[in-house]
């Protein structure tokens, strides 16, 4: 399992960070991976499913800290358990993969598992520094002097005890609120602050697959301000097309903003996701999509053709032939595909073919492939083929074969397509044609 620890700073006064706080970064967060929890000061990522689908383990990671570094995070860490990222978080160490996990935590000091802070005193005077130390006192004594908390802690922390977390649930609508660390008193420096919801509301649509049509971006007046001045202001942007793009949405706010004059300091914003549109995600395969408008994969094709040669762009095409080898050609793109009508095939048929068939080697008449092959169905017999001549002059032949083809399994290679030469001379030969994905 690979999980992301991220810390959000303590309160102005010291206190910890708000629920309010904690909710928008993991809303943003939700659209990395659906598992998603909030534990004390941190919100806790599970990605090990996610690691592909953006790219790999490294850019991953990249990306979550340059974005949460915009969410207010100042600290990340890695580890194979919630808790345990969530400790070296706290430590500052980031690379929860770089020794064993239990040499990292038990250099940790105690102080950082909040399960210690009620024995802190008396752990200190049994002489306890790190969470080593702690671990390595008698569990019966510290189960009857401590309470039970401390141990389960301990336990899932290095891996011993599974965990349960409440998961996020991604909400309906966005609304997101943000106080601002000063009072702002023009209205294209409300920007910065802006952009934090921005990005957590980006992170909610992608979440949700869509993208936003309008936008809100609403500010309160400071307390101290004239009666003239109202409450605060509000301004709705509206995009051309859907999107999702947190760079198009800062620079479209930012332009609408310099047209804003703040009737009095703003102290907080709220931003809200006024109409929500749902986005067809793109094919990200080389080809044309078939359902988009625009050129189909033929015209795409035949005009590839003409500029590279008809002989350089060929396209697969089914023939109506009972033989492995001969049931699909490859042939110019340009000519016309034959329509023909084929005998629906009972037998399962190999993902892989090989380009020429493999002898294999026999035990009392029974095939061997890396071991013992075991023949699951079969025989599924095929003839055909002397109208085609193979090979010019002395050496010419017809591809006329007579054939008996299994479906046999390997204990280590896996599901195979082998045959029998019908009426060979050696009819003890076994040949290897095909592997079944």
């Amino acid at each position: 399992m690979l999980w992301a620890a991220l810390l959000l700073p303590p309160g102005p006064d010291g206190t910890p960070p708000s629920d309010e706080a904690l909710r928008g970064v993991a809303t943003w967060a939700l659209q990395f991976t659906p598992r998603v929890a909030t534990s004390e000061e941190a919100v806790l990522l599970e990605v090990e499913a996610s690691t592909r689908l953006f790219g790999g383990k490294r850019a991953l990671r990249d990306r979550v800290v340059q974005e949460g570094a915009d969410q207010g995070v100042t600290t990340l860490a890695w580890a194979t358990n919630s808790l345990a990222a969530h400790l070296l978080a706290r430590a500052g160490i980031e690379n929860g993969f770089k020794r064993p996990l239990d040499e990292l935590l038990d250099a940790l000091p105690m102080k950082v598992l909040t399960a210690v802070a009620p024995h802190e005193g008396i752990l200190s005077r049994l002489g306890c520094r790190t969470l080593g130390d702690v671990r390595r006192l008698p569990r019966g004594g510290v189960s009857r002097r401590f309470d039970k908390e401390l141990l389960g802690a301990l336990d899932r922390a290095y891996g011993l005890l599974p965990e349960a977390h409440v998961w996020v649930e991604l909400p309906d609508t966005f609304e997101a609120r943000l106080e601002l660390m000063s009072r702002v008193e023009m209205a294209p420096a409300l920007l910065f602050g802006a952009r934090r919801l921005l990005l957590q509301m980006c992170g909610w649509l992608a979440a949700r697959h869509s993208g936003i049509a309008a936008f809100t971006l609403k500010w309160a007046h400071d307390v101290m301000r004239s009666k003239e001045a109202g409450e605060g202001g509000e301004i709705t942007i509206r995009t051309a097309d859907p999107s999702r793009n947190l760079e198009h949405l800062c620079r479209l706010l930012a332009e609408h903003l310099a047209r804003v004059e703040l009737k009095a300091p703003a102290g907080e914003l709220w931003l809200s996701a006024t109409e929500v549109v749902s986005l067809d995600e793109k094919s990200l395969s080389l080809l044309p999509d078939p359902s988009e408008k625009g050129e189909s994969l033929q015209m795409v094709l035949e005009r590839i053709a003409a500029r590279l040669g008809p002989d350089r762009v060929l396209r697969p095409v089914l023939t109506e032939d009972h033989r492995l080898e001969w049931m699909q050609m490859w042939q110019p793109v340009p000519l016309p595909v034959p329509r023909k009508g084929a005998e629906p095939i009972t037998m399962p048929q190999p993902t892989w073919v090989l380009p020429q068939p493999l002898k294999l080697a026999t035990r009392s008449h029974r095939p061997l492939y890396q071991g013992a092959l075991h023949l699951l169905t079969g025989p599924h017999r095929v003839e055909g083929g002397w109208w085609h001549r193979l090979g010019e002059g002395a050496d010419a032949r017809t591809g006329h074969v007579q054939r008996d083809y299994w479906v046999a399994l390997s204990e280590h290679a896996g599901v195979l397509w082998v045959y029998q030469e019908r009426l060979a001379s050696d009819e003890t030969a076994w040949y290897l044609h095909g592997i079944f994905a």
